[in-house]
């Protein structure tokens, strides 16, 4: 439903990029489990990098933040799996979700950002910053440009938002010939 990157994990209050402390580089995400399950966001994490490899700094870590005890249950399950299906040890480390902090609009959405025809059309339905990072029409086409689904899919997923139905012509226009 939603995506935001931001910092989390540490103790230093409102870290920044320039000035991170403790935390590491995390995504938060906000999902509707009755299309997507906790085990279906797992196996993504899992894929979307190389766990096996111990991370230095803690700036990128490989962590999974989790709400409850069911949550963490889960994640270690599946990376019993993945040691035992890649014959090596996951450095992935689990701990308790804390606060999260929002990364710099700037760092938000970096996908979507970086074409502009497709984010004119964004700033338009979006003037506030924080409704353009809360939105789960930015997510989904940014998730798009990243690399994740087809055209058709996203159309269909957009159609479901409260967009206008020429707010989306629009940015599937924009995004014809992006990738596949």
């Amino acid at each position: 439903m939603r995506t935001r990157v931001g910092y989390a994990g540490g103790t230093k209050k409102d870290p920044t990029y320039e000035r991170l402390g403790d935390h590491s580089e995390t995504i938060e995400v906000t999902y509707d489990p009755r299309r997507v399950s906790y085990a279906e966001l797992l196996d993504i994490f899992w894929q979307s990098h190389e766990p096996t490899v111990q991370s230095s700094p803690r700036q990128y870590m490989s962590i999974i933040f989790y709400h409850d005890e069911e949550q963490r249950k889960r994640a270690v399950m599946t990376k019993d799996r993945q040691e035992a299906s890649r014959k090596r040890k996951i450095q992935t480390i689990f701990v308790p979700a804390g606060l999260f902090y929002p990364a710099e609009d700037y760092h938000q959405k970096y996908y979507l950002r970086s074409t502009p025809a497709v984010m004119k059309e964004f700033n338009a339905l979006y003037p506030s910053s924080t409704d353009f990072i809360n939105s789960a029409a930015a997510a989904k086409v940014n998730g798009f440009l990243g690399g994740n689904g087809t055209i058709g899919d996203l159309k269909t997923d957009l159609e479901s938002s409260k967009l206008a139905p020429e707010a989306i012509d629009r940015i599937i226009k924009g995004l014809r010939g992006t990738r596949g």
